[in-house]
């Protein structure tokens, strides 16, 4: 048998408090697609791994297949028998797993370097460096940050055809498109939010990101925000229990209410099971020929993969799927330009406007 090179990712430093593990698993990505792994086995160590949670953990183990390694993991440590011991494990078995492991020198102890093993090669990421991020517009490895995201996917307008272009004429780059929906009349231009999805992946299993997603839900909905109807929305969780603890928190109805209702369990919007756009949005997108965009929590987002209707499809965590499904577009900076427009922020003299930041602190 040929062995396979074990590639070390060593994590260190301290995550920001509002990044997820999304943003993590994307930047990890598109660093390990730079390194080049095909082939090789990955494994996580260093004094990084005990500040994640096991979701956390396998979030980043299940994009193995988009990094191109054969296989990713992390060993067995404290936190892990913690997990068995809430899941309901048998003290004897716990007891069994640990010391089995340990005898095999198989238990990790991420804070002791004598523990460490010897690999094929090491890269390194400091957590602290990782910012709110998507990838897209066509592979999961071109990760932008969420700052940049505007001016990228204009960039990606007038850029050759191909993994980050789209070729479009300059003089089309502003091109909008009215239509009817529902006997109102709406708009569409480049960038356009078409499908948001939050949909199966171990990023719809990982409570900390759905729990997110469920708070931004609520505290927008509490603002007076909402997502326009024409924008196919949709929650498909890989679980049952995430249905349930979405409910027992009370956060369920508010992502009813802007549309993310629960549409089944499995891989649906991620491998193209989205469903039909609405005729009078299609429409639109032929007549102008528009690069409409498709907001997901999934793994993949190839080119045709999603919809035939979304040449532009970004991967992100639960919580921006909400935000970009909110906004409308894919083509606003956060940063600088309001989620959207509320009556009663007039009350309390604090302006019409709200940002994404303002709704992350209020759901906080």
């Amino acid at each position: 048998m040929v062995l396979p090179e074990v590639v070390g990712y060593k994590l260190h430093g301290t995550p920001d408090k509002f990044i997820t593990s999304t943003d993590i698993v994307l930047t990890v990505t598109k660093h390990l697609r730079q390194v080049g792994v095909v082939g090789k086995f990955v494994e996580f160590f260093g004094p990084g791994v005990p500040q994640l949670s096991i979701a956390d953990r396998a979030t980043i183990a299940n994009m193995c297949p988009e990094y191109g390694a054969t296989a990713a993991f992390f060993p067995v440590d404290e936190i892990s028998v913690n997990y068995l011991e809430q899941t309901g494990r048998e003290p004897e078995t716990l007891a069994y797993i640990t010391k089995y492991l340990k005898a095999a020198a198989m238990f990790r102890d991420y804070n002791n370097v004598a523990q460490d093993p010897d690999f094929t090669q090491v890269v390194e990421l400091d957590l602290g460096t990782v910012v709110p991020c998507c990838s897209g517009p066509k592979r999961p490895q071109d990760r932008i940050s969420v700052s940049e995201m505007k001016t990228d996917f204009e960039t990606c307008l007038g850029a050759k055809q191909g993994f980050k272009g789209f070729q479009v004429a300059p003089e089309r780059h502003n091109a909008v498109v009215p239509f009817q929906f529902n006997d109102k009349e709406y708009t569409l231009s480049h960038g356009s939010v078409v499908i948001a999805a939050i949909t199966s992946c171990t990023n719809t299993s990982n409570p900390s990101v759905m729990l997110g997603a469920g708070l931004l839900a609520k505290k927008a909905v509490e603002c007076g925000l909402s997502v326009k109807p024409y924008i196919k929305t949709s929650l498909s969780p890989g679980s049952g229990v995430v249905t349930s603890y979405l409910k027992e928190s009370g956060v369920m109805d508010y992502l009813s209410r802007l549309g993310f209702e629960v549409v089944g369990y499995g891989c649906m919007t991620c491998i193209g099971n989205s469903g039909p756009l609405p005729d009078s949005v299609v429409e639109a997108i032929t007549q102008g020929d528009l690069v409409a965009a498709g907001v997901l929590s999934g793994n993949r987002n190839f080119e045709g993969r999603v919809h035939p209707n979304t040449r532009a499809n970004y991967l992100a965590s639960p919580p921006l799927v909400i935000a970009y499904a909110i906004a409308g577009t894919v083509r606003i900076d956060f940063d600088k330009e309001p989620i959207g427009e509320l009556c009663h922020y007039i009350v309390e003299n604090k302006g019409s406007y709200i940002t994404l930041k303002d709704l992350i602190c209020k759901a906080a």
